[in-house]
């Protein structure tokens, strides 16, 4: 049997109820992707042009530095990773993740929470960020789900 692991992002607390209740769907461990420094309501404020999120997201190569380092990828087969989406992909700090640790022949599932749009160009930006023996997909938008989507995806 694999191992499976939910590891996510979240700044509101959506995409963590999300991941937590796709854990206990899947009887998978689950990680927090966690920001050094926190987002506070100020720096998510999308309509501000200098908040910190959107400064981020302007620059594809801003990697946001994780609180911790502890995630024991390498004991796991199947990680699903799950995100809210910013500015049609995944926020920076998903793709500093990502780059922390080796994906190598693993088997990565996306999921995403969003209040208006799709994955957007989330997969393939995200792609970059692992090896090429990674099977990393797209799963699903998760803002609406039963326990049967979940443990389908």
């Amino acid at each position: 049997m694999s191992k499976i692991l939910v590891a996510y992002f979240s700044a509101s607390g959506v995409t963590e109820k999300v991941a937590k209740d796709l854990a206990k769907a899947k009887g998978a461990d689950i990680y927090e992707i966690a920001p050094k420094i926190k987002y506070t309501d100020a720096d998510l404020n999308w309509m501000d042009k200098n908040s910190r999120s959107t400064l981020e997201m302007k620059d594809k190569s801003s990697r946001p530095e994780l609180a911790n380092h502890d995630a024991n990828i390498s004991a796991y087969d199947t990680i699903y990773i799950g995100f809210p989406i910013w500015w049609y992909t995944a926020p920076t700090i998903v793709n500093t993740f990502l780059e922390s640790y080796d994906f190598k022949g693993k088997k990565v599932v996306l999921f995403a929470t969003s209040g208006s749009s799709g994955f957007g160009s989330a997969l393939n930006d995200l792609k970059a960020s692992v090896d090429k023996t990674c099977d990393i997909k797209e799963g699903k938008m998760l803002n609406k789900y039963s326990e049967q989507d979940l443990i389908n995806l």
